[in-house]
């Protein structure tokens, strides 16, 4: 089955469009496994006009009229991300049998530690019209219903298709570093444990930020980490930091632009400049807040020794935060571990949240759960994602009805 995923994240950098062809069945279903095969990626940049409306949305500058305006005006724009991405790649669209889009977060609410609700924008049935292709999206929501926290959704593609090796010495931790930065901690093959997974903080998000900052609007993200290079690490900050309360609560939990936002930053902005410090010491030490509070979390809620660290998203492409990782895992852990992108293992670090949603979209029209319970904190395994049924619906469920 070929299977579109399509991404765009906290960061809302772009839209990620990664093609895969998916069969098998999971194990727990009864299957000898998945098996997914990448056949093509291309990011897809946001109109600009459509990432100031996203950004507005985040700010809760938008009324409700806007809000529903918005919903539609996404679903249009990921379903042009669709067509774009299959002209680049020279594929047909008639090979497509299935979307599986993320949407567009706009708001995760936590309260107490317990997500109470999760909103994300980009009408599916907008995408199915537009291309004709059953769209499935809405993902997080019956996570949510089943007690979870609706997050981190990518732990299932972990489980089912990354575990270490038998004898792989220690637990694999797969780190994803997008505008917010969550870890799967996974058993090696063998080993009669669950799989853990988490957000551990702000990825990129508070980094990029600073980034617009430091150049006046110029740059969206640190390129290279070449700002955060230039500067200075202002140490009794990062301290008082990490003192965050959410760094020290325990799993599950989840978190995003509602907790460390813009107006934080700009709290922490101060700070550093009240400390004499300058931009882009504001970008060191935010970076060094984001490989901090990753190897903080793995040194107090690890299952068990982590072996290796596999990174992904964004942050795969920052040099001085991988840099930074490498130092505080040995720090915190006190060992050192061995740090490798997701490329190490044929994966391309920037479509691995994209192929996620191709294969949570298969999950769902296959009827198999798309969770972890003990990845989201859900009180039981639920399928995930609502159906927005395309001018090939007739002719997927004739193909389901032969299995």
């Amino acid at each position: 089955m070929r299977v579109i995923g399509l991404m765009s994240g906290t960061s809302a950098d772009g839209i990620d469009v990664a093609v895969a062809d998916i069969d098998g069945a999971p194990v727990d279903a009864g299957g000898a496994g998945l098996r997914v095969r990448h056949a093509g990626f291309v990011a897809v940049p946001w109109p600009e006009e459509r990432r100031r409306l996203i950004f507005d949305l985040f700010a809760n500058q938008a009324p409700p009229a806007e809000l529903c305006r918005a919903n539609f005006a996404l679903g249009e724009t990921f379903a042009d991300a669709v067509h774009i991405a299959l002209a680049e790649l020279g594929l047909p669209l008639a090979t497509v049998d299935l979307i599986g889009s993320h949407g567009q977060t706009i708001w995760h609410d936590v309260a107490a530690g317990r997500v109470t609700s999760t909103l994300q924008i980009g009408e599916p049935a907008m995408i199915a019209a537009r291309t004709g292709v059953t769209t499935v999206a809405d993902f997080r929501v019956a996570d949510v219903a089943a007690g979870g926290q609706g997050a981190p959704l990518v732990s299932a593609f972990d489980w089912h298709l990354l575990r270490p090796a038998a004898d792989a010495g220690g637990w694999r931790a797969v780190q994803n570093i997008g505008g917010i930065g969550n870890v799967t901690f996974l058993p090696p093959l063998g080993l009669d444990a669950l799989p853990l997974a988490f957000d551990t903080g702000p990825g990129n998000a508070l980094i990029d930020w600073a980034a617009g900052e430091a150049t006046g609007g110029v740059w969206t993200y640190d390129h290279d980490g070449e700002l955060a290079s230039e500067g200075r690490v202002i140490e009794r900050l990062l301290i008082r930091w990490l003192e965050h309360p959410f760094f020290t609560a325990s799993p599950p939990k989840t978190t995003g632009r509602e907790l460390f936002s813009v107006e934080l930053a700009r709290q922490w902005q101060a700070e550093v400049f009240a400390a004499e410090g300058g931009p882009l010491d504001l970008a060191a030490t935010l970076t060094e807040l984001t490989a901090a509070s990753i190897a903080d979390a793995y040194a107090r809620f690890a299952p068990g020794p982590v072996a290796e660290v596999v990174i992904g998203g964004g942050g795969a492409r920052n040099p001085a935060l991988l840099a930074a990782i490498d130092q505080q895992l040995q720090a915190r852990l006190g060992y050192p571990v061995p740090v490798i992108t997701h490329e190490a293992l044929d994966i391309d670090s920037d479509a691995k949240e994209a192929l996620a949603f191709a294969l949570l979209a298969y999950l769902c029209w296959h009827g198999w759960p798309g969770n972890v319970p003990t990845c989201t904190g859900a009180q039981r395994p639920a399928i995930l994602g609502q159906i927005a049924p395309g001018d090939n619906y007739p002719r997927l469920l004739a193909m389901r009805s032969m299995y």
